[in-house]
Formats: C-alpha cells, sequence, structure tokens
C-alpha cells in the first residue's frame, strides 16, 4: 500500500436493529485496518429508513462498540442530518444529464414487471422516462433515477476477490431519490463515502452486488471510489445462515453472558482472519498483526463452544485485581490475599464471569442456592446418611491444610469401601448447590 494514502475506514450500521455478529465482525475488522496503518476509524449511522430506524437501536449500537473498546476518530455522523448535501449531489446528476425524473405509477412498474416475468426476463426498469424533459414542477410525483450505462461493463476491484465483473445491461436505472425526497441508500453510501474521504470500504459480501451500482454514480460524480474489500458470510456450524438458533445473539447478550470485550474480539478477529496457527491475541496484537491480506474468501463458522473457549483462554491471563473489579460486589471487603487465593483456585475452571461470580459467591455468601433437578439426583435417602457421617468425620480436620482435609476423605472413603466418583457429586451438590 501506497505510504501516500491516509488510511480513512468506516463502520455503518443501519439502527434497525441491535448490532450483532456480522455487523460486529465488520466493525471489528474495519477499526483493526485502521489502528494497523495509522489511519482513521469512522463511524456513521446509516438511518435514511426513517420507518424501521430507532432511537433505542442507535445506543444499543454505540453501546455495544464502547464495552468492545472500537473508539472512532469521527462521528457518529447521521444521514439524516445530512439531507442538503445529498440534495445538491443529486441536482448536480440533474443538471449533467446523468440523471433524470421518472413520473411512471407504481400501477404502471407493477404492469411492467409482470410482462418481463411472463417473458421470462429479469424484471427492471425500462427506461421509459429516460430521456424525456421532466421539470420538477411538473405537478405529479416523481423520483430520481440515474441513467445507467446501457452497454459495456462495471469492474469490481474487491482487494479479497481480485476483480469481479458484472454486465451493465444487468444493472437497472437504479432509484436515487424517492417521490418524498428522501436519497436512497446506494446513493447516500457513494457521497458519504467520498465526502468523508474513505479510503478503504470493508464489509460483508452480501453488498457485493451493490458495488457495481455504487460504481456508476463514483463515475457520474466524478468521484474517485475507494478499495473495496467484501468478507466472507458467517454461517452456523450446520452450514446454513447465521441466526439466533445457532446462538448468535447481539453484542450486548454476550456481555451478560460474561464475556470479556477482548475475548470477545478476540473471536471475531478471528473469524475469517488468521495468523498462522495463534487463535488467542492481545489487542496490541491485533492491531499489530491483522490486515487483509490473511482475510479468507471462504465463508467462515460460528461456534459458540469456540467463543467460549476464547473466554476462558482470556479469563485465566486477567489479574486478580482487574478481574475482581470487574466482577463487582461479590468481592467488596474481602482481604485482597483471599481475593487473590480464590480467584487463583477458581479462574481455571471458570468459563464466564458469570460462572466465576457464581463459584465466588459459594465461597463468601452466607447461603446456597440449590438447583432442583441436582437435588433429586443426587441427594436421596441413600445418601443422606452417607453425607451425614462423612460431614461429622471432616469436622475432625485440620481445615487451615489441604493434606488433612483430603487424608480425612480418603480415609473415610477406604473405611466404607467407596470410590470417589460414589460420593463426588453428591458432595458437590450438598456444598455448592449443583453439579458444575
Amino acid at each position: 500500500m501506497s505510504d501516500s494514502i491516509e488510511v480513512r475506514t468506516r463502520f455503518a450500521p443501519s439502527p434497525t436493529g441491535y448490532l450483532h455478529i456480522g455487523g460486529a465482525r465488520t466493525a471489528v475488522f474495519s477499526w483493526l485496518y485502521a489502528r494497523r496503518h495509522g489511519g482513521k476509524f469512522i463511524l456513521r449511522v446509516e438511518d435514511t429508513d426513517t420507518e424501521r430506524s430507532t432511537e433505542d437501536s442507535i445506543q444499543q449500537i454505540l453501546d455495544a462498540m464502547k464495552w468492545l473498546g472500537l473508539d472512532y476518530d469521527e462521528g457518529p455522523f447521521r444521514q439524516t442530518e445530512r439531507w442538503e448535501i445529498y440534495h445538491a449531489y443529486i441536482k448536480k446528476l440533474l443538471d449533467t444529464g446523468h440523471a433524470y425524473r421518472c413520473v411512471c405509477t407504481k400501477e404502471e412498474l407493477d404492469a411492467k414487471r409482470e410482462q418481463m416475468q411472463k417473458a421470462n426476463e429479469k424484471p427492471m426498469y425500462d427506461g421509459s422516462c429516460r430521456g424525456k424533459e421532466i421539470p420538477s414542477d411538473v405537478g405529479k410525483p416523481y423520483v430520481v433515477r440515474i441513467a445507467t450505462p446501457r452497454e459495456g461493463k462495471t469492474e469490481v476491484e474487491d482487494m479479497l476477490r481480485g476483480t469481479v465483473v458484472f454486465d451493465n445491461s444487468e444493472l437497472d436505472d437504479m432509484i436515487i431519490m424517492r417521490t418524498d425526497g428522501s436519497p436512497t441508500y446506494n446513493f447516500c453510501v457513494v457521497v458519504d463515502d467520498a465526502d468523508m474521504r474513505i479510503s478503504h470500504v470493508i464489509r460483508g459480501d452480501d453488498h457485493l452486488a451493490n458495488t457495481p451500482r455504487q460504481l456508476v454514480i463514483y463515475k457520474a460524480l466524478g468521484l474517485e471510489p475507494p478499495k473495496f474489500a467484501h468478507v466472507s458470510m458467517i454461517l452456523g456450524n450446520d452450514g446454513k445462515r447465521l441466526s439466533k438458533r445457532h446462538g448468535a445473539l447481539s453484542v450486548l447478550e454476550y456481555r451478560e453472558m460474561g464475556i470479556l470485550p477482548d475475548a470477545f474480539l478476540n473471536y471475531l478477529a478471528r473469524l475469517g482472519w488468521s495468523h498462522g496457527d495463534q487463535e488467542i491475541f492481545t489487542l496490541d496484537e491485533l492491531k499489530a498483526m491483522f490486515d487483509l491480506d490473511s482475510v479468507s474468501k471462504a465463508a467462515c463458522r460460528f461456534d459458540p463452544e469456540k467463543m467460549t473457549w476464547t473466554n476462558t483462554e482470556h479469563l485465566r491471563k486477567v489479574d486478580n485485581t482487574t478481574l475482581a473489579g470487574i466482577v463487582g460486589a461479590d468481592f467488596d471487603g474481602i482481604a485482597p490475599e483471599r481475593v487473590d487465593t480464590l480467584l487463583d483456585m477458581l479462574k481455571p475452571r471458570a468459563r464466564t464471569l458469570v460462572d466465576l461470580a457464581a463459584s465466588a459467591r459459594l465461597y463468601l455468601g452466607d447461603e446456597v442456592e440449590y438447583d432442583e433437578k441436582a437435588v433429586k439426583k443426587f441427594l436421596t435417602s441413600d445418601t443422606a446418611a452417607l453425607l451425614s457421617e462423612l460431614a461429622d468425620r471432616l469436622m475432625m480436620a485440620d481445615f487451615g491444610r489441604k493434606d488433612d482435609i483430603e487424608s480425612v476423605f480418603n480415609g473415610f472413603l477406604e473405611e466404607k469401601g467407596l470410590n470417589l466418583k460414589a460420593v463426588a457429586q453428591p458432595v458437590r451438590v450438598a456444598l455448592t448447590g449443583g453439579t458444575i
């Protein structure tokens, strides 16, 4: 990459819902690429769909990005606050003949579409109003369409896929302004990326089909397009499009599940990107190593178990003081040395912060919450007498010495002719309330 190019990437979510896995990975890739190359990361809210966009969704997206540590250098910009800019560019296209007004009614368009379908033709606008002089005061509703070249090809130079060629005859005269005066998504994206000097657009491959249409607009406006990288789709473990049934939740739901932000970011970065066989990365390592050269073109699979394993590995590396602060009130008022001892014991087994906090409460709390299924299965009338006798025997042990507790416990098993398997789960349920 030329040193003269200032890297400027962007994340441009549509606030019609919460931030999910696919969008979060796009944000992570764009953020890491900017940080790797000493560039700028811009946040833009694409809220042109005013009926579905909500303030709650915007706040959820901002909260999710803050949790992940995806700081942005500029923004957040909102498309609904940039109407005048879009209208100025639309006027330019109309004045230069690269766009035109269309007064075709919905009924007329539906009839034409039906005819094309009956003729086994691809439904697209036939250009009825193209070339006509239709003034702005025509007295009837109109849209504005881009005048797409009817011959030749449009080539998309993709950083991951190479050259992707589209036949211009397959591209419609796309609407760039609706009858109510609002600009459409594909038009706004071009104007914004040019106006914000975006150098690299990293987005999902579901946007690849939009790219030739956007390139037509770039060319009509005489603007230089950014470099494009369309990353692969994320699938579930069954190879089908990722959905909630695969365990795909909103980003903030993973926070509530007790996933560390650095672990989640690490896992998202590894969805389609690799650096040798390394699986676990610190944030500094990711910012130093990430590049598009090592992003796969093949679809990747979201694996909740792998994500949890990644979290477990990160959890073990967090220092105890930081971890106690994250877990919160459970450790308030507890002597630091006791917290250290407890966390050193619990961290190797904890999969999430929720697990860790629950385990800590067993040692720090006054009450035990019992799992009904575990109680029914393991605390039976047959085990009650055995556990009572074991409890009496353990009272003779020195609880300040682990080896003495083990000696008394093992002596009891030997005396009763039992193995550990026979009493392990009943003892665990009696002490902790559950089997984990």
